[in-house]
């Protein structure tokens, strides 16, 4: 009797195992679909498209456009992909620590160290502010990080120097990515000349 009892046991075992399974491989293929999602909207903007749509996105990922927004229910969804990138970039730059032993040589130090972000997170700053006005994420999220990085500044800064208002306004413009990107771009100069250029300026204003 121990044996007939036992057969819907192992019946009903098996069905659960089956249905775990099922869910499971349910679960990696919308896992699956979502990180191919997200690669191919940070592949479009990494070649050049600051503003790829969401049937491009769903054209290059290989799934249904109906896939894409099940994954991301409006575009400030991938968006906030993208927002992750750059501030993973910049987290580096905060997570490095510094080798000059005096504040000016920091201060110096912070060219170099954002200049190697900024060419990073370039392509997606730049797709970032093509929407920035329409999103309020992409909004939020930059001047969110325009905040950081002159708490950042502030910082290394001895308190004369912070409490400058001239000097810290300036050294924060020379070291944002608005005046990397104004070299770079308008002024077609190389990474290393447009570093030189901001070394330059900021000496100027270190010696002032």
């Amino acid at each position: 009797m121990s044996i007939k009892r036992s057969a819907p046991a192992n019946a009903s075992m098996a069905q659960s195992v089956l249905e775990d399974a099922h869910a499971d491989g349910r679960r990696r293929r919308s896992q699956d679909s979502r990180a191919r999602i997200v690669t191919a909207m940070l592949g479009l903007i990494r070649s050049g498209e600051v503003a790829p749509g969401a049937e491009h996105v769903a054209e290059r990922a290989q799934v249904g456009l109906r896939t894409v927004f099940r994954h991301f229910t409006d575009m400030d969804s991938l968006y906030r992909e993208m927002s992750y990138v750059i501030e993973g970039e910049l987290l580096q730059v905060v997570a490095t620590a510094f080798k000059a032993a005096d504040w000016k040589g920091r201060v110096l130090e912070l060219v170099e160290r954002r200049s190697q972000a900024y060419e990073k997170i370039a392509p997606f700053k730049h797709a970032s502010n093509v929407h920035r006005h329409t999103s309020r994420f992409l909004s939020g999220d930059h001047d969110r990080l325009a905040v950081e990085s002159r708490e950042i500044l502030k910082r290394l800064l001895p308190p004369d120097a912070a409490g400058d208002a001239l000097k810290f306004e300036t050294l924060d413009l020379l070291l944002s990515f608005e005046a990397w990107s104004r070299l770079r771009r308008e002024q077609g100069l190389t990474p290393k000349k447009a570093r030189d250029v901001l070394e330059t300026g900021i000496r100027r204003v270190l010696e002032g």
